[in-house]
C-alpha cells in the first residue's frame, strides 16, 4: 500500500492507493451498497448503522460509526459526483474533507486511490491528532481488502 503526500496540498491531504484482488464492479458494488459498505467502512473495531446512502450528485450519506471505545460517530457527506465504476467524489461535513476515491481497472483487480483533501494544514493535523485518521484510512482499505477476499471463497 502507498501513502503519500504531494504538492501542492500535501500539508492538508492524505492519499491511499492499493491495488485490489477483484474486479472494478465487485470493488464498486461493495462501495456503493449500503448493505455492504456497513460491513467493512471504518478503521479496525468499528461497526456502521448507515441511515442514509443516496449514491447520485447531491445525494446525502449518513452514518453512525461505532467505535470500539462504545462511543457513537455519526458523519453526513453529500456526494459531488458519482461516475459508475470509475470514481466517487464527496464532501464529508464534519470534520469537513473532500474525498475523492477512484476504481481502475487492471485486468482482473482494481487499482482503489483515495484522497482526502482537507481546508487547512491545522484541520489535517488536528484530525490525525484526534481520530488518528492516517491510519484510519490505512485500515479501511485492509477492511475492505479482507471484506472482498470472503467474495472469493
Amino acid at each position: 500500500m502507498e501513502t503519500k503526500n504531494t504538492d501542492p496540498a500535501s500539508n492538508r491531504e492524505q492519499r491511499v492507493s492499493r491495488v485490489l484482488n477483484s474486479s472494478r464492479e465487485l470493488v464498486w458494488e461493495v462501495w456503493t451498497n449500503p448493505d455492504h459498505i456497513k460491513n467493512w467502512w471504518g478503521p479496525e473495531g468499528f461497526s456502521n448503522t448507515i441511515d442514509k446512502m443516496e449514491m447520485k450528485p447531491g445525494g446525502i450519506w449518513e452514518l453512525v460509526m461505532h467505535g470500539p471505545d462504545g462511543r457513537d460517530y455519526k458523519n453526513k457527506s453529500i456526494f459531488r459526483e458519482i461516475v459508475k465504476p470509475e470514481r466517487i467524489v464527496f464532501d464529508h461535513l464534519s470534520p469537513k474533507f473532500l474525498a475523492t476515491i477512484t476504481f481502475s481497472a487492471e485486468r482482473n483487480k482494481t487499482r482503489l486511490d483515495c484522497h482526502m483533501l482537507f481546508e487547512s494544514k491545522e484541520q489535517f493535523e488536528q484530525v490525525v491528532k484526534t481520530f488518528r485518521a492516517d491510519e484510519g484510512l490505512k485500515q479501511n482499505v485492509v477492511k475492505l481488502e479482507n471484506y472482498l477476499a470472503s467474495f472469493r471463497k
